[in-house]
């Protein structure tokens, strides 16, 4: 018990200085970040930077649609006979029972 009251004791104003401590450098950075911040080459700098990703973003945008499109019209030609129903008659096991029935008038 003799340690442990000292030990707890320091324990709580080394945390309230450190916290005390930790403020102050917190709002220090901050005040440093807002001046950066508001410079005028660092605002044209961004700009710049924020046009070009996004003209980047669309060029990625049309060529993966291109990328897709392709793949898209390829896949067919490359699996060719493993799909059923394609250039082939589908064994009677295989067809949908409920697709029969919707043909079937009422």
């Amino acid at each position: 018990m003799k340690i442990r009251t000292p030990f707890i004791a320091g324990a709580a104003v080394g945390y309230v200085l450190g916290t005390r401590a930790g403020r102050e450098r917190y709002e220090q950075m901050m005040r440093m970040t807002r001046k950066v911040m508001e410079n005028p080459r660092v605002q044209e700098t961004t700009g710049v930077l924020y046009a070009k990703g996004g003209e980047i973003a669309g060029v990625a945008r049309d060529r993966a649609g291109e990328v897709a499109s392709a793949a898209w019209h390829r896949v067919p030609d490359q699996i060719g006979e493993r799909i059923p129903g394609k250039g082939r008659r589908v064994p009677e096991e295989y067809q949908d029972p409920r697709r029969e029935a919707s043909a079937k008038p009422y």
